[in-house]
Formats: C-alpha cells, structure tokens, sequence
C-alpha cells in the first residue's frame, strides 16, 4: 500500500520585517489616510501581507483614486490643477492629469526650502579616491538657478534638447535639473560610449546644448575623450552652444563654455510651468539590432512614478542616504537622482565598480552613511566568488536595504547578503525597465522576502503573467504584460510621428495591453519570479525556460566566471542550444569541468535545461548598460550577417561577435 503524496511544504521567508518596522513605513501610514480620505480598504490589523494584498488591488482596480491619494499624499504641487486624473485609459495613448501644470526640477530642489536642511548635504560625490565630497541643498538650489539662467540666455527654450556626455558627477544632475526648469528636454550618455554610440543617440533627438567632460578616471586609469567630443560637436550641426567640464584639468577647446563661468551667479531657480505630459527626458534601448529606441518620458509622469515608488516602495524621505552604483547612460541614474523629490540625500559614485578591489561599491557605502544601497545582481554573484563579507569587515550600520537590479538576483545572492552583509537586511529585487524608468515589481517595505523572488506587483502596476493564449496565470510562467497605463510609460518615441514604432515595441503581441518581453511567474502569495527574456526563450520539446535560471546554476560553479545561453531553431525543425562560458583564471574546460557543468544543470534544474554543448569562450558580449547580448547571438548563430543582426555600437567589446557569426556560419555550411 502506498501513502498519498504530500503536499509541497510551504517555502519560509528570509526576512520578515519587524512589527516596529510595519509600524513606521510610509506605506502604513500611507495605507491608513488613503482609507480615511480616498476610499482604499482599510488595512488589515496584524497582517501586513493581506493589507499590501488589499492595496494593491485597490490601485489598480481604482487607478484614478490611487493616483489622486498619492500625488495629494506625495505633495505634488499642480500649479494650475488637473481636469481630471486619466482623462483616457487606452495604451498607448493614455492622458494622465490633463489641464495640470508643474515643474519636475521645483519638487527636486524643496528641500532646500527647508530653513533648517538648507545646509545639509543634497549630493555626496565620490570618486575612486572613495572620499565623499557634499553639495549642500543651497548650493544644488544656487548653481541650478545659475545656470538654468544662462541655458535660457542661448536661447533654450521648452521643448529643446539638451544633452550631456557626463560621468556621473554633480554636474551632470545640476544640468539635468537646469533643464527641467526650463522646460527643455535632458538627454545623456556615459562617457565610456564611444562616439557612434552617442551619436546613434543624440543625431536623433538634435540637441542645442552638449555638456562635455574632457576625460574621466576609471579603474585608476585616466581617459581622455578630448577626440570623442571633437568628433560630437562636428556631427551634431544643431549645436548652439558646448559646455566643458574640465573633469581632467584640460583647458576649455576653442569655441566652448567653461561650466565655472555658467554656474557662479547667486541666481533664484525660475521654474517654467509645464503640462503634466511635457517631455522631461529621452531614454534610449540598448539598440542591438538598430538604432536605439529614443524613449521620451513626461515630466508628470516621471514625477509621480518616481515619488511613489520612492516613497512607499523604497520607503526613503529626509534623513536617508541613496545610493545605487550607475552610470549616466542607464535609466538607473535617472532614477537615482530623483532621490531628491523626497529629501534624501543623493551618493554620485563615479568610478569602476571594483576599484581598488570588489569591495569598493560596500566601502562607498560605509563611507557615506548610505541607507539605501543599489547595485547589480552580477555584483553580488561577484563578491559572492571573491569571498568578501562585507559586514564583517565594514560598518555597514546604517544599511537598511540592499537593492538589486539589472537582471534577476540568483537564489545564492539572497543568500550571500542575509549572511555576509546583515541577517536582518531588507533585500529588494526589482525589475523594470527602461522603457517606464522605474519597476514593475520589486520593494515593498512591509512584506517578507522569498529566496529567489520579488517581493510583489508595485502599487498602481496592474501586473500579469499570460499564457500563450493570452489568459492570467498564477503560479505559472506566463509572459510579463500590464494591463493598465503607468504615469512613466512613454508619450512617444522620438521621431515616430504616427507611433508604429512604438505600437510595435510593446503593443504588437497583445493589441492594447502592454507586453514587456520577459518571462514571469506570480506566485500565489504575491511575490514575482523573473525568468529571463521572453524574445531570447528558451523552449525545449514545448516546455519554455528561463535563461536566468541556467545562469543562476551554472555560475555558482567557481570555474565559471560568466555565462550565456541560447535556444536556436533549426531548419529541419531541430532544436539546438549552447551553452557558452568564460572561464575563471585557471580553469580548463576538460572533461570533468564538462561533467560537471551538466551534472548541476540536471540536479538543479531538469535533463531539459542540459546544453547540447558546452563551449569556451573568451568573455560574454553584453550591452554598454552591462546585459548580457542574447537575441543578436541568436540571431548570429542561426546565420544572420553581423552588419544586420546587430549594432556593433551598442556592444561593450563588439569584437567578441565575429566568433558567433563564424560559428553561425559554419553550422550553416555544415
């Protein structure tokens, strides 16, 4: 006689916040008023979990009132008020607030209003020496009035570009935010992008004003671009005027603005009052099959995307320290400066992620007080490999979150941060996109963490899972779609006067609902599992697979330094799929390396997700904003020619793509 099987025992959170912790998020207190004032549902005593479950319905099943209480509770200041909150809820085409006039640079710059933070710090830079230098509130307020004059005295007016080749430095936010007041349009790229890849991006969007650093440092190494920017100002005939930044101490090039001379005035910010969908900035895609998507995004929006999630998700206000490792060509920056909407005090990092050693980003924190700590999933995985325990060996007290993005944060990573960082650390993986420059799904302050998971669906993100029949699934992977507009997601793209493009991106598959590209599972306690790619999937026999999850297995072997995966349908109707890896220093892809490999594969994951082959390479290509390349190595493989299967621009060592096209090429003559 055989006993009946048992029912799966229930996963255990990692963490859990503390009743105290529940008790002062803003989220609660939030939570509370919406029910008083707003008709939400009132919180459920004792139970975060259903409270957030309550919530979170209500947002999106009532969008407009979500969106009032939030916007009331967040203090956004409508200078002329709102007709009412979504005058339209098709996608794309979605009208937020129509009649509302604000200034996104205004919210930025309140704390300076405040008599008794005026002197305290609004930005801490910090470069390579790891040393942090302050910008005060009033002097953020001082230099942005400064040169928000001068940018209206070259003739700026709302609506024109402007574009920065910065590092990230207090310069490129005291520009960002000049331009806002403004009302032009920000645009910027990370130094280390080469010149075609800016101008692949700026050519697009016409700028009338570059700001231009002459160099900067990175890895303890000076880098001069005073050629790349030659080659700027030469392609870009829209120009007006060039600002330099002398990052390197180079003297201004003839016909240039010294920044110095720019921003010296004791000029009173004046804030030019803009409709809720007036452009604020324009993102761009990785562009690795063309030219990038130049992604234009609204002052309102942004500001009410980035106000909630900020507040009630990341739980930050005055008194926090933000910090998050990015560059000026990743949405992240954009969104690490809106710190600021809430009175945080902002930490520029401007280096390499592990200079002089792995632990620089941890030291970064320990040296300014962070509360808050950004960072890559890929970091962790690699101070993870190095060893390091943070926690040991720095004081990290004040660190009360440790966020991730960029790609999925493996099970080993949770596990890595609860040890060797802090037990009772809230760790917050987030997923979004470039696309709304802010998350899907991620940080909640109230909720438990799950090995491996999101914490749940943000608040006003009517988050899906879909089937190939385009039905809700739960507890099953299911294509990432949202099914009603966000404040963030784009007005246009640049120069898609009838908005194909943009239909096309995300609104081909499923007409009116927004489809993201990756896979998801929601789990039936609310938490979010990413699987990877949708447009890269893997899919076996008809059973579709995450890449993630192979990654996640494969590169918690020492040997393995990296690793890239891809699914290729073959002609005949066969399926092949490689498995490509970097090794560490010293490891040997032999036979028992090979053994190896497939053995964790098929413990850890199924026979399925086994590779038909294992192949050594000399590095992964990923993107200039660090994601690994799959689609245009798919496309590599299945015999597509370089020149068409990607844009060599986009890669961070383009050279590594001749091997897949040969590759690709002899599987074809084969």
């Amino acid at each position: 006689m055989t006993s009946a099987p048992q029912p799966a025992e229930a996963p255990q959170p990692l963490w859990y916040p503390s009743a105290d912790r529940v008790a002062g998020a803003q989220i609660t207190r939030f939570h509370a008023w919406a029910a008083r004032h707003h008709g939400a549902p009132a919180p459920v005593p004792g139970d975060p979990v259903a409270s957030y479950a309550d919530l979170h319905r209500w947002s999106v099943e009532e969008l407009e009132r979500f969106w009032a209480a939030a916007t009331e509770w967040c203090r956004v200041r409508f200078t002329t008020p709102y007709q009412r909150v979504l005058a339209d809820r098709t996608m794309p085409g979605a009208t937020w607030f129509p009649g509302a006039t604000l200034n996104y640079a205004e919210h930025a710059l309140r704390a300076a209003e405040d008599g008794a933070r005026a002197g305290e710090p609004a930005l801490l830079y910090v470069d390579e020496t790891h040393q942090p230098r302050p910008v005060s509130w009033v002097e953020l307020r001082r230099q942005v009035g400064s040169l928000a004059a001068e940018l209206r005295r070259l003739g700026v007016r709302p609506g024109d570009r402007v574009s920065g080749y910065l590092p990230n430095i207090p310069q490129a936010v005291i520009a960002l935010l000049a331009t806002a007041a403004v009302g032009g349009v920000w645009t910027s790229c990370a130094p280390d992008f080469g010149a075609r890849s800016v101008l692949d991006r700026f050519q697009q969007v016409e700028p009338v004003v570059l700001f231009t650093v002459d160099g900067y440092q990175y890895g303890g190494k000076r880098h001069d671009r005073t050629e790349v920017v030659a080659e700027l100002r030469a392609q870009l005939p829209t120009l007006r005027a060039v600002v330099h930044i002398p990052l390197l101490g180079t003297e201004a090039p003839e016909g240039t603005l010294e920044w110095s001379a720019l921003t010296s005035a004791d000029t009173e910010p004046v804030f030019e009052q803009v409709p809720f969908d007036h452009p604020l900035w324009v993102l761009y895609s990785s562009g690795t099959t063309g030219l990038p998507k130049a992604i234009v995004q609204s002052q309102g929006g942004i500001l009410a995307e980035h106000l909630k999630q900020l507040t009630l998700h990341c739980d930050l206000g005055p008194g926090d320290r933000f910090f998050w490792y990015t560059s000026t060509g990743w949405m992240m920056w954009n969104f690490l400066v809106s710190g600021l909407l809430v009175g945080a005090t902002v930490v520029l990092y401007d280096g390499s992620p592990a200079h002089p050693d792995t632990a620089a980003q941890w030291r970064v924190a320990e040296r300014t007080g962070t509360t808050l700590f950004g960072t890559s999933a890929a970091y962790v995985m690699a101070c993870r490999k190095a060893d390091l325990h943070p926690g040991r060996d720095l004081d990290l007290s004040r660190v009360r979150c440790v966020a991730t993005t960029g790609s999925p944060l493996p099970p080993d990573g949770f596990r890595w941060i609860h040890d060797e960082v802090a037990e009772d650390m809230w760790i917050a993986s987030v997923s979004g996109g470039t696309d709304v420059c802010s998350c899907f799904a991620g940080a909640v302050p109230t909720l438990p963490v799950y090995i491996g998971e999101l914490q749940a669906s943000g608040l006003g993100t009517d988050l899906q899972a879909w089937d190939a029949q385009g039905k809700p699934v739960i507890d099953e992977v299911g294509e990432l779609v949202v099914t009603a507009p966000m404040p963030s997601m784009p007005v246009r793209f640049w120069n898609d006067p009838d908005g194909g493009r943009y239909r096309e991106s995300y609104f081909e598959m499923y007409p009116g609902v927004w489809r993201h590209g990756d896979w998801i599972t929601l789990t039936s306690r609310g938490s979010v599992i990413i699987h990877g790619r949708s447009d890269s999937t893997l899919n076996r026999q008809g059973v579709r697979m995450g890449s993630a999850d192979i990654y996640e297995a494969v590169e918690r072997l020492p040997e393995i330094r990296e690793s890239l995966v891809i699914g290729v349908e073959q002609p005949e109707g066969g399926y092949w799929m490689p498995l490509f890896v970097h090794l560490a220093p010293g490891a040997e892809l032999d036979d028992a390396l090979l053994e190896k490999i497939k053995r964790t594969i098929r413990e850890q994951l199924s026979p399925r997700h086994v590779p038909d082959e294992v192949i050594q390479v000399a590095a992964i290509p990923h993107t200039l904003t660090g994601k690994r390349i799959e689609v245009p190595v798919k496309r590599l493989l299945q015999g597509t020619p370089l020149a068409k299967a990607v844009n060599p621009g986009s890669v961070d060592n383009p050279a590594l793509l001749s091997f897949y096209e040969e590759l690709g090429r002899r599987r074809a003559t084969a």
